[in-house]
């Protein structure tokens, strides 16, 4: 296969043969390099050899299950993973995410929507700056001067909203579960009182956004955790 060198490498991993020829037909088209394993021995092995810009991973793989798929990746790699899975629980997508996954997409999907998600970690994972000024609609961020401006004027954030609100813009895109934020934020000690951070979201969304009932920035992920949905 000649591979494009300016092309995204996608690596799809799935052992069902008519959803690999599904996403190879509706990701094919010039604006991927695509790779594909049936296993998750496959899988490692191409991560190491390809190097793909992005995984999509099916969990119910033959060999071994696909959140141990995403540990043992993430012992040594961040490349994106998104999970396609037939499995809808929320605990399955919490240890997914827990386990290091970015996103997560249960079967059946849209086409366009996985291309959404695709384009939002390839976004992502190609910012370099590190300490860049987020511009999304009417709301801008300024990390480097921890400067949040709505429509031009300041908004007073506390140190806390502040910090949750930087975590949650550099994984734009990213689904972050309740207990990765609350261990980011508040420490291990505050795991199991989620009620600090439903309170902090609140409080973010009706200084941030146009309708705190309708958010366009933060969005609930049902009983997973949070995305900053914004486009950056």
């Amino acid at each position: 296969m000649a591979i494009d060198p300016h092309l995204p490498r996608l690596l799809i991993v799935d052992d069902e043969p008519a959803i690999q020829r599904f996403l190879m037909t509706a990701l094919e088209g010039g604006e991927f390099t695509l790779f594909q394993a049936e296993t998750g021995r496959a899988a490692l092995t191409a991560t190491v050899s390809v190097k793909p810009d992005i995984i999509l991973l099916d969990l119910g793989l033959p060999d071994m299950d696909g959140i141990e798929i995403v540990s043992r990746i993430r012992e040594w790699s961040q490349v994106p993973i998104i999970i396609l899975s037939v499995r809808d629980r929320e605990t399955d997508k919490i240890k997914a995410l827990d386990a290091g996954a970015d996103d997560y997409l249960t079967k059946p999907f849209g086409v366009g929507e996985l291309l959404a998600r695709i384009r939002v970690m390839l976004r992502r994972s190609l910012q370099q700056v590190p300490e860049p000024i987020f511009r999304i609609d009417e709301l801008e961020v300024d990390l480097a001067r921890r400067l949040v401006l709505r429509q031009g004027k300041e908004v007073a954030l506390t140190p806390t909203e502040y910090d949750l609100l930087r975590l949650l813009i550099s994984n734009a895109g990213k689904v972050l579960t309740h207990r990765q934020i609350l261990k980011q934020i508040w420490g291990a000690a505050y795991l199991e009182q989620p009620h600090i951070l439903r309170v902090n979201i609140s409080n973010l969304r009706h200084k941030l956004e146009k309708d705190a009932s309708r958010p366009a920035f933060i969005v609930t992920e049902t009983g997973v955790g949070y995305r900053f949905k914004g486009q950056v």
